[in-house]
Parts: C-alpha cells; sequence; structure tokens
C-alpha cells in the first residue's frame, strides 16, 4: 500500500471481478490501469483507494488465422502481441506511443497510430470484448454477442473512456495481413501556407497510402515534413511511390521511416494537445495555434485523417496556457476540437481540458447507467466522468 492506495494486480477476468465486488461492499473508489503509459493523460483522479494494475492479465487466448480474428487478455504489452501475430504473417493495425503500451490501455485511452487513415481506430478493429462492470459483473460485447440489452455496443463506448465504464478483460481483433513490402515517400514543405496542397494530394491518392504523417519541428529552416506510408508487393509499392512522387515534386523515396515516425512531439513534463479537425482545415488550425501560443510549437501526427499532437511548454503560467488554448479552440467547435492530453497537475486542475462536447449528456447518462455509485473514479474523463 502507498499512500493509502491499496493495488491489486489480478491474473484473471474471476479475479478482477472479486476486486470490484470487494470495492462494491467497502464503498472503495477503483482507478484502473495499464502500464501507465498515459495515466497521466485526463484530469486529476479524485480519491483512490485501490489501484487495479491489469498487467497481470496477459497472454494469447485464441489466434485464427484463417479468420484473421484474434483474442487477446488486456493487459498484454501490445508490441509483444503483435510478435506473436507475426509468426503467422499477421498483424493488429493499431499501435502505441510507447513499446510498454497494454492493448487494454490503448483501447481505454484511444490511442491509434499512424494506420489509422487505411484501417481506422482501436475501436473500428475491435470485434468484442470482455470486460467487468463496476459491481463485479463479468459481461460481454461484441463477436457471437450482437448487443447487450440495453442496445449499445459496449466494446466500442469503453474505447477511449479512460477506465471509468468498466475494465477490459479481454479484446477480440480483426486482423491485417503483413505487407510484403512498405515505403515512404518523402517531402520537405517550406511553409505552412503551403502544406495544404500536398497534404490533399497525399491523402486521396489513388495509390492508396496506408498512413499520412506530417512534422512540424518548430525550428530549423524545414517548416514541415510529409510523410507518406505504401504497403503492398514489392513491384506494387515500387509503382505507387513513384507515381506520388510525380505528384509530390521534390519527395524521396526511403524503405526506412523518418525517425519522428508514430511518435509523440511532446514528453512527459510539457502541456500535450490533440487537434481534430477536417484535413483540409489542419494547417489554418496549426496556423492558429502558433499564433495563440505566440511561438512555432512542436506539432506532429496523423495528417491524413486530420488528427495531430502539439507541443506546449510545461512552464506555462496558468492564465497563459487557459488564453492559449482557449483561442486555439475558437473556430474549432463545429468543425473538430483542441483538447489537452496531459499537463502538470498545478496547470491541469485548473483548465478545461476538453472545451465543447457533442453528445456530453449522454456519456453522463451512460456513466450513471453502468456505474451509478461511481466506483470507478471519477475527474479523469470528458465532464468530470
Amino acid at each position: 500500500m502507498v499512500n493509502g492506495i491499496r493495488t491489486e494486480t489480478p491474473t484473471t477476468t474471476a479475479e478482477v471481478a472479486q476486486v470490484l465486488r470487494s470495492a462494491a461492499t467497502d464503498g472503495a473508489r477503483v482507478l484502473v490501469r495499464g502500464a501507465g503509459t498515459t495515466l497521466h493523460w485526463g484530469g486529476s483522479p479524485s480519491h483512490v483507494d485501490i489501484e487495479l494494475d491489469t498487467r497481470g492479465l496477459t497472454g494469447v487466448v485464441a489466434h485464427e488465422p484463417g479468420d484473421l480474428v484474434a483474442t487477446v487478455r488486456a493487459g498484454t504489452r501490445l508490441v509483444e502481441f503483435q510478435e506473436a501475430l507475426g509468426e503467422a504473417g499477421q498483424r493488429l493495425s493499431l499501435s502505441a506511443g510507447s513499446p510498454e503500451a497494454t492493448v487494454g490501455g490503448v483501447l481505454a485511452s484511444g490511442e491509434t497510430g499512424p494506420l489509422r487513415l487505411r484501417h481506422g481506430a482501436g475501436r473500428d478493429l475491435l470485434i468484442g470484448v470482455e470486460f467487468v462492470r463496476a459491481d463485479g459483473v463479468v459481461a460481454r460485447s461484441g463477436g457471437r454477442v450482437v448487443k447487450n440489452v440495453a442496445g449499445y455496443d459496449l466494446g466500442k463506448v469503453l474505447c477511449g473512456s479512460y477506465g471509468t465504464l468498466g475494465v477490459i478483460t479481454t479484446a477480440t481483433f480483426r486482423l491485417h495481413p503483413r505487407p510484403r513490402a512498405r515505403a515512404w515517400v518523402v517531402a520537405d514543405v517550406p511553409t505552412l501556407s503551403q502544406l495544404d496542397a500536398p497534404l490533399r494530394a497525399a491523402a486521396t491518392s489513388t495509390v492508396a497510402p496506408s498512413a499520412v504523417e506530417v512534422d512540424l519541428p518548430g525550428s530549423g529552416d524545414t517548416v514541415a515534413t510529409l510523410a507518406v506510408m505504401i504497403e503492398g508487393s514489392p513491384a506494387g509499392v515500387d509503382a505507387r511511390c513513384a507515381a506520388l512522387q510525380q505528384v509530390l515534386r521534390g519527395s524521396a523515396t526511403s524503405t526506412t521511416p523518418p525517425e519522428w515516425w508514430g511518435r509523440y512531439p511532446f514528453g512527459p513534463a510539457d502541456v500535450a494537445l490533440r487537434l481534430s479537425v477536417g484535413v483540409a482545415a489542419l494547417p489554418a488550425a496549426i496556423a492558429q495555434l502558433r499564433s495563440a501560443a505566440g511561438a512555432d510549437v512542436p506539432v506532429r501526427g496523423s495528417a491524413g485523417v486530420g488528427v495531430v499532437h502539439a507541443t506546449l511548454p510545461g512552464d506555462l503560467s496558468g492564465d497563459a496556457l487557459r488564453d492559449t488554448v482557449t483561442t486555439a479552440r475558437t473556430g474549432t467547435e463545429s468543425a473538430g476540437s483542441v483538447i489537452v492530453l496531459a499537463a502538470p497537475p498545478h496547470l491541469r486542475d485548473s483548465l478545461d481540458l476538453w472545451g465543447p462536447v457533442p453528445g456530453l449528456d449522454l456519456m453522463q447518462r451512460m456513466k450513471a447507467q453502468f456505474d451509478p455509485d461511481g466506483r470507478f473514479v471519477s475527474g479523469r474523463f470528458v465532464g468530470g466522468i
């Protein structure tokens, strides 16, 4: 026990259920965690009595290569799951910002990665889940179970909920074959205003890219680097890269990704933002953020789907950070969002992390339905959920 918080590390779904039943009996509040790589995302949790560590739930439960389907326990590291799938020449088209991230943690935090352009987010790849409710009841959704009695696809509801609705114990995914070849077409963009045309061309290209990422480091001679990943057969990749190079003038092809590929631009002491807007609106949203910050802050991410991450200094005053975020959000309410993923505790507790959230009333009703006693600690998710 540390600082009065008891840590439980169950190794089976039944043990998770027992922890939650005991918590309900004792009136204890539970914080669900995996490897903790995104535990600092979101707001500060309210009072915590029990930290439920899912890393004891490990291993691949089932893998049907012929059906391109696999079931894995939620505490398994995503990289280990990918290694197991790779033995059959398959993959889960999902990635995380840390090699320590667990499958359940990636789903709960809503991490996606570069392959989102072609294959969607984790919720799109999820076929079914087994999870434990706040009252300790084991439930399943998806797979052979089409819907639960309430009519929700609970697997998708749990994705991105920050562990505030239930504890995922196993997840079943749709897989994809590992491509035989891949390459990256990389182009430097001299000004932010010139990013729009090549970004749109790459994202809508008939060469069917698997990912379109952008890096704006905020320093140096190159304003932005646009990188497009092409996957498929060796001959097909070569031909499609050559075709894309005709569109992205001055670009070059590499068989290795840029050093920054798939990495966040922020560190643990920074303020981390996520901008989600339409692809066409992305350059303007970046320009507005930088104008609000008064500096060319680093920006990086999946430009092909209009979702990028940005960094603000962690030593900003509370007033300066609030003004910057508020200004950056201006005009995005109808087209997207600017979310503060993480910030030093002295800043995040007095900051509106989420901004306007369509559907907040529905989210709060779902919280009241699935966790009426607030057994899973509140505060981390939108609206204090």
